[in-house]
């Protein structure tokens, strides 16, 4: 093919370059999971440095229906995260937390169910309050800025750094990235939530979820921790070279080189066999659904390489670029305790 267009020439290319540590049946699976996250990990800029984690209830707020617990806690040296918790009022023992992430929004606000900027509308808040929408399924849940969005890192109109800004590219010059920094902190709320907040948590029934960039924080974050029993990425999930390569997205999405080791498909393999629920829409414009099956294809080969087929699921929504709670937490419900 002959262009003078760039981005059509490096998303021509793309489709010649095989990855150089993709997944396929016929390998040992312990032995490739192994160098695989390992690269996974140097790619994303991790491990960060260990710090203590100077953690602090900040308040404690009840409802008929909710407790609301307020907590802070120290991610890296002199980095804090302001979270929230949400339990069911009758709650009698430890229960399934999920870990709830917002995409490019104005912050966990939304998670949470209320409205803080004017462009956060009633329909908007009422598909995407996971939060809430846990607690009403008899789980606790948790809800935190990503990185660079909501309290984070956002404009007085609540737009995320990431997209009006440049503010992810000096972490890149220190061989950091964006989505490597979202993924610690999962991991950081995970230590936290081990340490001081079993009283309300069961340790071994941790999920996470969220939609769009939520969800794709969710889907790397579960490939490197084995702590997160369930994973749920929406509208998340696709081919590099259906989606992310050719379509226009947020900076934060590009992890300099991992295109030369893996596709998308093939870092979901890393999360086998834990459970895992892939959510797309089938109008997704952002997130194609033909590129989000063959994305899926490769990750189910791996569960069913281990046996474990009935631990990875996909469902379709039928719209655009949502979280499908009505689809997603009947399956959610079937799987969090097997």
């Amino acid at each position: 093919m002959k262009t003078h267009n760039s981005k059509e020439f490096v998303a021509a290319y793309s489709k010649t370059v095989k990855p150089g540590m993709g997944f396929h049946e016929l390998l040992d699976f312990d032995k490739w999971r192994g160098n695989a996250r390992s690269k996974l990990q140097q790619l994303l800029g991790l491990p960060f440095a260990a710090c203590d984690d100077d953690f602090k209830i900040t308040n404690i707020e009840e409802t008929s229906q909710i407790k609301k617990i307020e907590f802070e806690f120290q991610s890296e040296q002199g980095y804090y995260i302001a979270c929230v918790m949400l339990c069911p009022q009758n709650q009698t023992k430890p229960l399934p937390v999920a870990i709830c992430l917002q995409g490019h929004s104005t912050g966990k606000h939304i998670s949470l169910g209320y409205k803080l900027f004017d462009g956060d509308t009633e329909n908007y808040i009422n598909r995407s309050n996971i939060a809430v929408q846990a607690v009403k399924n008899g789980y606790c849940a948790v809800a935190f800025d990503q990185r660079y969005m909501g309290a984070a890192g956002r404009d007085e109109k609540g737009n995320p750094e990431c997209i009006v800004t440049n503010a992810i590219f000096p972490s890149l010059l220190m061989g950091r990235t964006p989505i490597g920094e979202r993924v610690w902190d999962i991991q950081r709320v995970i230590d936290v939530m081990e340490k001081h907040l079993t009283e309300y948590i069961d340790p071994c029934r941790i999920m996470c979820m969220g939609n769009s960039g939520g969800g794709t924080a969710t889907f790397y974050a579960a490939a490197i921790d084995d702590r997160i029993h369930l994973a749920v990425p929406s509208c998340a999930v696709c081919s590099f070279d259906d989606s992310i390569i050719p379509i226009s997205h947020c900076g934060c999405n590009y992890v300099p080189g991992i295109r030369k080791y893996f596709d998308m498909g093939d870092i979901g393999c890393l999360i086998a066999p834990k459970k895992l629920i892939v959510v797309n829409g089938n109008k997704d414009e952002i997130f194609p659904i033909g590129g989000a099956k063959k994305a899926y294809d490769v990750i189910a080969s791996a569960y069913g390489k281990l046996g474990k087929s009935e631990n990875c699921h996909m469902i379709i929504g039928e719209g655009g670029h949502r979280f499908y709670g009505d689809d997603v937490w009947p399956q959610i419900n079937k799987t969090i305790y097997i």
